[in-house]
């Protein structure tokens, strides 16, 4: 858990084509929703939204102020202008603090460049990004790490199991809560994999190849090269910017 993130938001009375004008004033409209309270529309600076927002994602809790009230809530969505890059609407989820919350954590490699395996010029693809995690709003950690000091050679993998858990954080495994007996194929979150050692001659090969989608493509390779294909990784993954892009829903 990283320093306390706290945001104060004005309550808006600007709806609708209207929050265009707030928005060439600077500002980001927004809504604040939750249990036991109506929905609450408020504004913020854009620049002090995007400050919180780069610092909280979508997994920090964010400690709001509005005029009297006083909320921690979590970041549910944030609408991304796709030419200008600025936030233009954010919804805010109030959470209780003694209440367990699912959240997507970032996942880090501990000891990038530092691996046997990169020193002789492999390659280490990171193949899962972020983790469904649930824990009490103030427990939630900034960040996953899984060390792969210790990967050597092509095909050595590290998978979710290998991460060591904060105290008090579980991780949201769907695939077991919905298999049944007749669902064989169903993998538990800890068998899937983070991050996998290539051959950068094998890993070129799946980038350049085309005719199908790039997570086959890779299984392909993996096959070649004596890997179990199980578990779907892809070679074209990226580390993204954290400001996820999404649909405007409504003001």
């Amino acid at each position: 858990m990283g320093e306390k993130i706290t945001l104060s938001l004005d309550e808006r009375d600007v709806h609708g084509k209207k929050v265009a004008r707030l928005r060439r004033e600077g500002l980001v409209p927004g809504v604040v929703y939750g249990a036991g309270f109506e929905p609450i529309s408020v504004q913020i600076a854009s620049n002090v939204l995007t400050k919180a927002y780069s610092a909280a994602g979508k997994h920090h809790p964010v400690h709001l102020t509005i005029g009297t009230k006083k909320k921690i809530a979590m970041i549910k969505d944030a609408a991304v202008d796709p030419v200008k890059h600025l936030i233009r609407h954010v919804s805010f989820h109030a959470v209780n603090q003694n209440d367990p919350v699912e959240a997507e954590i970032p996942v880090h490699l501990k000891g990038e460049g530092e691996s046997e395996a990169e020193k002789v010029g492999l390659i280490i693809l990171q193949n899962i990004e972020t983790l469904e995690v649930k824990a009490l709003p103030m427990d939630l950690p900034d960040a996953l790490e899984v060390d792969i000091t210790h990967l050597k050679e092509a095909g050595e993998r590290v998978t979710v199991a290998d991460i060591k858990l904060p105290a008090n954080v579980e991780l949201v495994d769907h695939a077991a809560n919905q298999q049944t007996d007749e669902d064989e194929d169903s993998h538990s979150v800890t068998e899937l994999v983070v991050a996998s050692v290539w051959e950068p001659s094998a890993l070129q090969a799946a980038n350049d190849a085309t005719g199908g989608d790039a997570e086959a493509d890779v299984a392909d390779v993996e096959s070649e090269n004596g890997e179990d294909t199980n578990q779907p990784a892809t070679a074209s993954e990226g580390k993204g910017d954290g400001h996820q892009q999404f649909e405007k829903k409504g003001e």
